[in-house]
């Protein structure tokens, strides 16, 4: 992705109506001056704990914790990273963008990137037109036909067919004034030993291979003819397709995939054509069985929890073991569509329906416990030796940092049990033994989160104090230089906005780093407090008093006994000094009301 100017994401940040944005998402309505309130579009709820500024183009949620701006917005909600989502921004609310100066050969790179973007979106075109429209492509609609897939559903994944000419991509691209070596570097065509070049699909449906913003990169192929090797031909890895790092249909699932936070995962260009079709939207294809880092990482953007549905034969699970390896580095859930043995998604779909493929997503069970039955399944229970080498199996998934003490522990220990002919106790006893005796962290819709949402963590009155700050910002600059984080502030989050605010208390959403979403949405979520409507002078000095009480109090109780007595004087007096001002700031609104 190029760099963009500062005075680029200004200008867009200017033109974003964040009503209209986040309108797309859930229904608002006003609830202040400068506040709209909804329910919030990332997590399920009946209450709204979900609102924006559309003045300072902020965003948070009280009940998830997310929160932002209008770029970190799109980011969460289509599964974009910040320059995608910038650009994004930019072409709904037509904002052309500067690219910031480059070196004269990456400035090269970007543009000849470009360029074989276009002729894969021509050729895009140009494949499936010949699909709807040539005789040749007869047998090809008829195959997609018999596969159970509409056309809407065939033109919405925009399902082409190559023909079986061996120059007409390569001849079609030339009139567009692409040269034989771009031709060949998009892997539309190939040069063969003597020298000739010709195109690479050939007599086979195509689908597009998309990034996240639905630019084509390259295409999956599959042959017609049972002549014809391999049945599956996909782009060759070059300088704009990767396989390792691409999702089928990410473009089409990631607002379905944000909304939902699941993403469903199936194996073929079909099976996810066939979930899109029965309206499971959040559908994406990892094509083929071997789940890339690259592609985990990719999942764990679009949503913090991912349902394998993948083939239910041995290759398929497989695919799901290797996936939950990389998936738990990610702190990406994981739960395994059970699927009839012998089936995929795609048939299941034309033999038993939508209703009957969704109840099988609703009854996804975690992959933990897919993972045990499957070693029970396969283990050998005819001597001793043999129900050891099960347990040495099967004791990784009960470690405490896998499965940790939960009704879904005792279940799968009764089963290890029933399997394998030993007592409850004596099973959950040998598969406890030698496990590492981690804790897991706390998580937040899946994902692992620094602090718990404002509210129910024990730094509430530290972030209560922020609010006041930065509704008072002359008053309170004053107080934030006056705090010593290490001393005052007992979150690490509270600290590292402390330090931002200390330089940012007027434009506070300047200067964030793009990647720090907890940092991000803290601020957000201070900015739409709506005790900011509340606050005044006096408010904020028994704010500031209540943290100095509070560290005073740690302070004294973790002082040697020869500095006790002094650090005991001190906390008393802070709190007589706070018991004073809450008493005047409540006289005040007495009076008042």
């Amino acid at each position: 992705m190029p760099r963009f100017s500062s005075d680029s994401r200004e200008r867009v940040r200017d033109a974003v109506d964040m009503i209209d944005l986040v309108g797309t998402r859930t229904e608002l309505k006003r609830a202040g001056a400068n506040r709209y309130q909804g329910l919030c579009p990332f997590h399920d709820e009946r209450t709204p704990s979900f609102g924006i500024d559309p003045v300072n183009k902020l965003y948070y949620c009280f009940g998830c914790g997310k929160g932002g701006d209008c770029f970190s917005f799109v980011e969460e909600s289509e599964g974009l990273r910040f320059p995608e989502a910038m650009q994004f921004l930019a072409d709904r609310y037509r904002v052309e963008l500067e690219v910031e100066a480059e070196d004269p050969e990456e400035a090269a790179r970007r543009a000849q990137r470009e360029r074989l973007l276009e002729l894969l979106e021509r050729t895009a075109t140009f494949y499936v037109r010949h699909l709807w429209e040539s005789r040749e492509a007869a047998g090809a609609r008829q195959y997609l036909a018999e596969r159970g897939l509409d056309e809407a559903t065939l033109r919405e994944f925009r399902v082409g067919y190559a023909p079986s000419a061996w120059d007409t991509v390569l001849l079609a691209s030339r009139r567009a004034k692409f040269s034989n070596q771009e031709i060949v570097a998009a892997g539309l065509a190939v040069r063969g030993k003597e020298g000739r070049v010709y195109d690479r699909f050939r007599r086979r449906i195509t689908f597009p291979l998309c990034d996240a913003r639905g630019r084509v990169l390259g295409f999956g192929a599959r042959a017609l003819g049972a002549d014809q090797q391999p049945k599956y031909l996909n782009s060759p890895e070059g300088d704009v397709y990767h396989k390792g790092r691409q999702l089928f249909a990410v473009d089409i699932a990631r607002a379905a995939a944000a909304k939902s936070q699941t993403v469903i995962v199936a194996e073929g260009y079909t099976d996810v054509l066939m979930l899109h079709q029965a309206g499971l939207r959040n559908t994406v294809g990892i094509m083929g069985t071997a789940m890339t880092p690259e592609q985990v990482g990719e999942l764990a953007r679009l949503a913090p929890t991912a349902l394998l549905a993948l083939d239910a034969d041995s290759a398929g699970q497989e695919a799901m073991l290797r996936a939950e390896r990389l998936a738990r580095a990610r702190k990406l859930a994981v739960r395994v569509v059970p699927l009839p043995a012998g089936s995929d998604p795609a048939e299941l779909v034309q033999a038993q329906g939508a209703d009957a493929v969704a109840s099988l997503v609703d009854a996804s069970i975690p992959f933990v416990q897919f993972r045990v039955r499957k070693t029970l399944a396969g283990a050998d229970v005819s001597s001793a030796e043999a129900k050891d080498r099960a347990i040495d199996e099967l004791r990784p998934a009960f470690a405490p940092d896998v499965l940790p003490p939960s009704a879904l522990r005792e279940e799968l220990v009764k089963e290890v049990a029933t399997r394998l002919g030993l007592t409850e106790a004596l099973a959950s006893s040998w598969l406890a033994a030698g496990a590492p005796r981690r804790v897991p962290a706390p998580a937040v819709n899946g994902r692992a989160h620094e602090e718990p949402a404002r509210g129910r963590s024990p730094d509430a009155p530290e972030r209560a104090f922020l609010v006041f700050c930065l509704a008072l910002p002359d008053v309170g600059a004053r107080f934030l230089r006056e705090i010593e984080p290490e001393r005052d502030l007992s979150s690490p989050l509270v600290r590292r906005a402390h330090a931002h605010l200390v330089e940012h208390l007027d434009a506070p959403m300047e200067g964030l780093a793009a990647a720090d979403e907890d940092l991000r949405a803290l601020i957000a979520g201070l900015l739409l407090d709506p005790e900011r409507e509340e606050v005044s002078r006096l408010g904020l000095e028994a704010q500031y008093l209540a943290i100095r009480v509070a560290s005073a109090k740690r302070e004294s109780d973790e002082a040697p006994e020869g500095q006790k007595a002094e650090l005991a004087r001190r906390y008393h007096e802070l709190n007589d000094e706070l018991a004073r001002t809450r008493e005047e700031l409540d006289a005040t609104r007495r009076r008042r009301d």
